[in-house]
């Protein structure tokens, strides 16, 4: 038996997923289906967003120096849940990756992200003026 509280909707409901012995899984708790489908999810392919910061670049290659105005440092994230259990490893692509300023939201950074469907893009525009 497992308790998750549901995130999907402001409800917050209370859910918990039992597993008969054939492998059949039964949620209760939930007050919509979005809740039934949310500890499915849950249980079976966990998901997350995932955000994080990869090193910035001037246009020259350079980094930007401590008395710049510029971040060093480019806030990232994935357009949409990644597996959880591939977390770890996505985070090692990205420490790897820098971000050429300036930069768009949205910018991609890394497509497709370790052989999923899943995006890396930018997540704030930074001008260089």
């Amino acid at each position: 038996m497992k308790e998750l509280i549901c995130i999907t909707c402001p409800m917050g409901c209370h859910l918990t997923i039992d597993t008969d012995p054939s492998g059949e899984i039964k949620v209760t708790g939930n007050r919509c289906v979005r809740g039934e489908q949310y500890a499915r999810e849950e249980v079976l392919n966990p998901k997350r967003v995932v955000t994080f910061t990869c090193a910035a670049l001037l246009p020259d290659g350079s980094a930007p120096g401590v008395n710049s105005n510029l971040p060093r440092r480019v806030p990232v994230r994935t357009r949409a849940g990644f597996p959880k259990e591939r977390i770890p490893e996505l985070l090692d692509v990205l420490r790897g990756i820098s971000v050429r300023l300036p930069t768009e939201r949205g910018a991609m950074v890394l497509p497709k992200a370790l052989g999923t469907d899943v995006d890396v893009v930018v997540a704030r525009s930074i001008a260089l003026g």
